[in-house]
Order: structure tokens, then C-alpha cells, then sequence
């Protein structure tokens, strides 16, 4: 296997760990366990549990983002807008049991390394700043403010955040669809 290809076994397996049980619920033997390496392979790529986690949520950023598309194809609804967003956190709730890995650092923002937490609030503000800018294109957005704009967006991203948490604890998916609903804009 070929450098970059263990580099993204490693970042994957790290991903999945971080989705489903924190950043606290990892470690790097395991990572070695499920790529099927010495944990001094992990540490050879990434030095630090830090220098992972900052990897990780970069990367995860990167492919949520690229999953949203270009702000200019955004719906062309406020409803619409929410819904695509929602329906990417949805997806990775129905088909693997995942929370969203920003998400999940967020709650453990107190105990994580500095720069792992800043890519988690680089998670955010990036994606606030992409549902602003698809509210802008929206009838809805050209009536409002920016400021305006911008609460719509965190009060999405956290209906979203939140509605994951809920439907995964309670293991009742309608619970995420109950929360997520479009409203009318």
C-alpha cells in the first residue's frame, strides 16, 4: 500500500472513530488495529493525536462543503437551502449511525487540543458563511440583511447539530425529520 493510501486509511478509520464516539474515544492503537498496522505506522504519518484530529476535521470540512456544491447552485428557496443541508446530516445518521464530526468535537471543545478545536469552529463559521451566502440568492434573502441572513444560518446549522443529537440518542430517526422540517420562509 502506497503512502497516501495509508494516510487516508488512517484518516478514515480516525473519521469514523471521531463520528461515533469523540475525540476522547480513540486511540491510536486502535486506528492501528483497524488499518491493520503497528501504531507506529499512525504516528509516522501524523506524530500527535492532535496533529490527526486537525487532519481530520480539515478534510471533513473540505468533502461537507464540496457535498453542498458551489453557493451559487444552492436551492433557490430558504426551505430549500435548510433542506440541503439537513438532508447531508440525515444521511450520515440513517446510513451509518455517524454524527457529524464538527459536531461532535464541538461538544468536547473543552478538552481539545487548541487546533483541533479551531477546525471545529472553522467548520462552523465556514458553513455559516455558505448558508448565508445560499439565503442571500434566496426571495427571502433579498429582503434581508445580512445579520438577518447569518441567524438563519446558525439557527439552521444548529437545528441540524441538535436534531442529530436527539435522533441518535433516542434512536429514532423521525426525530431528526420532526425537527428539520422546512419551514416556511
Amino acid at each position: 500500500m502506497t503512502e497516501p493510501d495509508m494516510k487516508e486509511k488512517i484518516l478514515d478509520a480516525a473519521e469514523t472513530m471521531i463520528r461515533g464516539r469523540g475525540y476522547n474515544g480513540f486511540s491510536f492503537r486502535e486506528i492501528a488495529d483497524v488499518v491493520g498496522v503497528k501504531s507506529a505506522s499512525v504516528h509516522y504519518h501524523f506524530p500527535t493525536k492532535a496533529a490527526l484530529g486537525v487532519a481530520v476535521a480539515k478534510r471533513y470540512t473540505d468533502g461537507f462543503l464540496e457535498a453542498l456544491g458551489p453557493v451559487e447552485d444552492a436551492p433557490e428557496s430558504a426551505a430549500g437551502v435548510q433542506d440541503k443541508l439537513h438532508a447531508l446530516a440525515r444521511l450520515s445518521l440513517v446510513e451509518e449511525d455517524l454524527m457529524c464530526l464538527c459536531g461532535m468535537l464541538g461538544a468536547e471543545v473543552a478538552d481539545l487540543p487548541e487546533g483541533v478545536a479551531a477546525e471545529a469552529r472553522h467548520f462552523f463559521e465556514r458553513s455559516t458563511e455558505w448558508l448565508s451566502g445560499a439565503f442571500a440568492n434566496t426571495a427571502w434573502g433579498q429582503g434581508a440583511g445580512p445579520e438577518e441572513m447569518r441567524k438563519l444560518a446558525l439557527s439552521t446549522l444548529a437545528a441540524s447539530e441538535g436534531a442529530l443529537i436527539l435522533a441518535r440518542t433516542m434512536k429514532d430517526v423521525s426525530i431528526f425529520d420532526d425537527i428539520t422540517l422546512p419551514r416556511p420562509q
